[in-house]
């Protein structure tokens, strides 16, 4: 059996500026370079519904912003509104982005060798506690 979900093309680009919005923040905390990496590779690596939105090619995530609070400001409600979106449709998929999203920040945090410094770790707290929302 197979559920169809049908999400707008905004819900769609929520989606992808929230994810790659906390991949983002965990940079502007800190984390190093080679670690964002893994946690982009880490969101394009989902799969279901969530893994097709985060993989399509597009132009649609915005992230404004000159500052971490400025950009904290815009991704965190990001979270919370994606969390929502997908729990009201498919509560499947919503655990699917909050599993998807932790370990692109847990990637994005750093390797076992290199621990995340205190900015990377608080805000990893957030971002969780925005999906949690």
């Amino acid at each position: 059996m197979s559920i169809t979900i049908t999400l707008t093309d905004q819900d769609k680009a929520t989606l992808r500026t929230a994810a790659y919005g906390a991949v983002s923040l965990m940079s502007a905390a800190g984390a190093p370079h080679k670690a964002i990496t893994h946690g982009s590779i880490a969101l394009t690596s989902a799969t279901g519904l969530v893994g097709h939105v985060l993989a399509a090619k597009t132009k649609d995530i915005h992230l404004p912003g000159k500052s971490v609070p400025e950009l904290a400001d815009h991704v965190l409600p990001a979270l919370t509104a994606a969390m929502r979106l997908l729990g009201t449709q498919h509560p499947v998929e919503a655990d699917n982005f909050r599993a998807t999203v932790l370990v692109a920040i847990q990637a994005a945090a750093g390797t076992a060798k290199n621990q995340p410094n205190p900015a990377v770790t608080a805000m990893a707290h957030k971002i969780t506690a925005a999906l949690d929302a």
